[in-house]
């Protein structure tokens, strides 16, 4: 049986710099595996409370290289290679994510990982006996992809931040869960901000129809209109059942 722990469901800037929701990212297990997908801020912390130990994981994923996916990257790669003593682990993050301006993994610690592997759209990547595969770019300002997993026979399609847009729907087409970014509870009036909200999850689950939704990573327009009850609405507009994550929630897969 694979799990998905929500170590953090904060996202944009105000929800994640007030903690008003934690910002720890989503560990997943499945047949002895660990990784670490987008470790926000906190992500160590919120380890630890949990009792999860850093040195157990195989991998983490960065989506993209913001920092309420990506600000625990290097202090979660020492501790996953006990500060080097140990080389072990993958990193999987976009190119931008090493090489430029907005490279986040720092230098001195990339020798302790087993592995760096380059994100890519549309790709297969293996953790162990974990497959998984990106979806295409996202809409977002910086260069962002999802996650479909394979898990315990289901496919569970991490859609992060991005605008909607048509394309977008092919990628996750077939997942029978889809865990979904929604910071906007209405959409925003400037192009700039590329996010989606409510009405495009909506149109999501009436077109691709998963087993089940959860919603996650919540800006304060949707902390303001209660997640919860978010989540409720679009079960009885699409028929498709919806949760709305909370701290430290558990998805047993």
């Amino acid at each position: 049986m694979a799990r998905i722990k929500f170590l953090g469901t904060a996202g944009a800037r105000y929800v994640v710099a007030r903690q008003l929701r934690a910002s720890g990212g989503v560990y997943v297990e499945d047949a002895g595996t660990r990784l670490l997908l987008d470790p926000g801020p906190g992500t160590l912390v919120y380890m630890a409370r949990e009792k999860l130990r850093p040195e157990k994981l195989h991998g983490l994923i960065v989506t993209h290289v913001h920092l309420d996916h990506s600000a625990d990257l290097n202090i979660l790669v020492d501790a996953m290679t006990e500060g080097g003593l140990k080389r072990r682990g993958k990193v999987f993050l976009p190119r931008e994510g090493l090489y430029g301006e907005n490279a986040i993994l720092l230098p001195y610690l990339r020798p302790y990982t087993e592995e760096i592997q380059i994100l890519v759209p549309q790709q297969e990547y293996r953790l162990g006996d974990l497959v998984f595969r990106t979806s295409v770019r996202h809409h977002h300002p910086a260069e962002t992809y999802g996650i479909i997993l394979e898990l315990s026979g289901k496919r569970v399609g991490f859609v992060v931040d991005t605008l909607y847009f048509p394309g977008l729907l092919e990628s996750y087409r077939g997942c029978q869960i889809l865990i979904l970014n929604v910071v906007r509870y209405k959409p925003h009036p400037s192009p700039q901000v590329q996010h989606l909200c409510v009405a495009n999850v909506k149109e999501i689950l009436e077109k691709l129809r998963p087993e089940k939704a959860v919603l996650t990573h919540f800006g304060m327009t949707m902390i303001r209109a209660n997640p919860k009850q978010v989540a409720q609405k679009l079960s009885r507009e699409t028929g498709v059942p919806v949760t709305a994550a909370w701290d430290g929630m558990e998805l047993e897969i």
